[in-house]
């Protein structure tokens, strides 16, 4: 059956509280310069490979950040990642589980998760 929809990604958008903040923390854990453009003074649209992420202060309310993992960053070293995080003082939620995954917070409370591919 073909379908005019995609089997693709294309985008995944966070809730944040202050733009600028979640630009520059979230730039600053992937190693990406801040320096990218803020549209419509709500939308921080964060250069990825492949599914991108944009950050969005407009759909921002407390209940409704990712209380589950809604995605994961991609990793090839799950151990080298986890220890990147710790010492960058993000709040990590879990231990290294099955030698694959971990979660961790944002400073807004949002749920993510890096996993090894």
């Amino acid at each position: 059956m073909d379908s005019p929809i995609l089997k693709q990604i294309g985008t995944v958008f966070i809730p944040v509280s202050d733009i600028e903040k979640a630009r520059d923390w979230y730039c600053d854990i992937l190693g990406l310069h801040a320096d990218g453009e803020i549209l419509f003074g709500h939308l921080y649209v964060i250069p990825m490979k492949g599914t991108g992420i944009v950050l969005d202060s407009k759909i921002y309310a407390k209940d409704k950040i990712f209380k589950t993992p809604a995605f994961h960053l991609n990793t090839n070293n799950i151990g080298e990642a986890f220890q990147y995080m710790k010492n960058k003082g993000v709040h990590l939620l879990t231990e290294i589980e099955h030698h694959h995954y971990f979660n961790f917070k944002d400073p807004d409370g949002n749920i993510l998760m890096i996993s090894e591919c």
